[in-house]
């Protein structure tokens, strides 16, 4: 399963997809993981930033409201989204 139900949201798994020549949620990558893909290179922060704002932006978030849960440094990261249902982030992945 890609995203786990909490009491403050859902803990989204991301696969991230730095350099590429667009940013959006581009579906779910295996059954594991959503893949998102952004254009920022993986230097200085720079594509976890970008990842904070696409994910924001998708689900209509402040920024301030999608948490790294882990993952930081690799591809495939956990994000928390605070106050997001799991139908809602059902509907943003699997209509892409």
């Amino acid at each position: 399963m890609y995203y786990t139900e909490t009491a403050d949201g859902v803990i989204l798994n991301v696969r991230a997809q730095p350099r590429s020549s667009r940013a959006g949620v581009d579906g779910l990558f295996g059954d594991d993981a959503v893949k998102v893909r952004i254009r920022a290179a993986p230097v200085d922060g720079k594509a976890n930033k970008e990842l904070i704002e696409t994910l924001a932006d998708a689900f209509d978030l402040p920024k301030s409201a999608v948490v790294f849960k882990g993952g930081e440094s690799s591809k495939t990261k956990r994000l928390l989204l605070t106050g997001v249902s799991a139908a809602r982030v059902r509907a943003v992945v699997e209509g892409h």
